[in-house]
């Protein structure tokens, strides 16, 4: 059996613990301790090391990483359709709701997003409520709003 392996990342709105191994990333949650970013990084981590360093920099849009999540069957749909919602874009619970097939299951899919292990890299940031409120984030909402903000384009500078 594959042991995990464990990192710390330190991003500019938490610590990040990440666990994966050999089949992938099963995990990027905020952790509430205030943990230097790891030196010695196991060599199943870099790549997520390195696209994260990415993602803060402004450098990159799209996560290319091998994923692990655990989660059910139903939990493992809602979180590969939300690797579906493109960088700046944001789409609403009931959206999501009816891309997976059910617009009733809206709070099935609510619950199984906020269930997501994989901070940012399953963007579940970007679902929103339908009046384009920032409703239910497990990282809080200030970070939502912060990742929605590094996401979106930059303002349009006036010439005059």
């Amino acid at each position: 059996m594959e042991s995990n392996q464990t990192a710390y990342y330190k991003t500019p709105i938490g610590t990040a613990k990440i666990v994966g191994n050999e089949s992938g990333i099963i995990s990027v949650t905020l952790i509430d301790e205030n943990i230097d970013t790891s030196i010695n990084i196991p060599e199943n981590l870099e790549n997520c090391f390195h696209q994260l360093d990415e993602y803060f920099t402004g450098t990159r849009k799209e996560f290319q990483l091998k994923l692990n999540p655990k989660g059910t069957e139903f939990q493992q749909k809602v979180w590969n359709e939300l690797l579906n919602v493109s960088f700046g874009k944001t789409r609403t619970y009931l959206e999501q709701s009816k891309k997976l097939g059910d617009p009733k299951a809206i709070r099935a899919v609510a619950s199984a997003n906020g269930k997501n292990p994989i901070w940012i890299i399953i963007p579940c940031h970007r679902i929103i409520g339908s009046d384009g409120s920032l409703t239910g984030y497990a990282g809080g909402i200030w970070r939502k709003k912060w990742l929605l903000a590094h996401e979106s384009p930059a303002p349009q500078q006036s010439l005059f």
